[in-house]
């Protein structure tokens, strides 16, 4: 939880809010890659590729 606390003071004090699209969305890429890989889903998900 730390790392996510300096990533947040560090977007706020250097006001890097650009930053934050990039972040959510490699976010939402590893979600999918964590449940594609290992859950009865995985054919649906890469269906989307």
């Amino acid at each position: 939880m730390d790392f996510l606390a300096d990533l947040w003071n560090f977007l706020k004090e250097r006001k890097k809010w650009w930053l934050m699209p990039i972040i959510v969305v490699l976010l939402m890429i590893g979600v999918l890659i964590v449940i594609g890989g290992s859950s009865a889903v995985a054919p649906f998900i890469y269906t989307l590729f």
